[in-house]
């Protein structure tokens, strides 16, 4: 075989891992939005958090125990791309089986804009394929939180997925 035919089967090896330094047993377990509210802001950059828009998810599992944070985005002043590959990559990796979705406001401001519900309705759907649950959009500034799902923005998510677990197809 030519070298260049060689060349043509070279690929490279691609390898996921996970590992989550907390046991089990330990992990907190995420309930409310208050609480996943008050999770995010002490992880927060408070020297960010007033400055600059930032991205980022809560992953949980099936028993809505937390896995871990992730940063997926940092923008500008007033707004933050966030690339719905980028967030499913991370929570397929940690093996999540819901997601809190987070980012912050820098004008203070807990009102959500049009974008902000395009993009949760986005991700909602992209969970869906994946049979991932989008719980809740948090809204953060340093005063307080704007919930999606305490204000009647989130779909009707679980309310599919558990009609579906409970009735298996034969």
């Amino acid at each position: 075989m030519s070298d260049d035919l060689k060349s043509l089967f070279q690929v490279s090896e691609v390898e996921i891992t996970y590992k989550n330094k907390t046991p089990y047993h330990e992990r907190l377990i995420v309930g409310t939005p208050w609480y996943a509210y008050d999770i995010f802001k002490s992880t927060w950059d408070t020297g960010k958090i007033e400055l600059l828009e930032q991205f980022k998810i809560m992953l949980l599992d099936n028993k809505s125990k937390c896995l871990g944070l992730s940063e997926i985005s940092t923008g500008g002043l007033d707004c933050c791309l966030v690339d719905p590959r980028m967030v499913f990559a991370t929570a397929l990796t940690s093996r999540a089986t819901r997601l809190i979705l987070a980012h912050n406001h820098p004008s203070g401001v807990l009102k959500p804009s049009g974008p902000d519900i395009a993009m949760t309705n986005r991700m909602v759907e992209a969970g869906r394929l994946l049979d991932i649950s989008v719980m809740d959009h948090l809204i953060i500034t340093p005063h307080g939180y704007y919930s999606f799902a305490d204000n009647g923005l989130m779909p009707n998510w679980d309310a599919k997925q558990t009609a579906r677990s409970s009735n298996p197809s034969p």
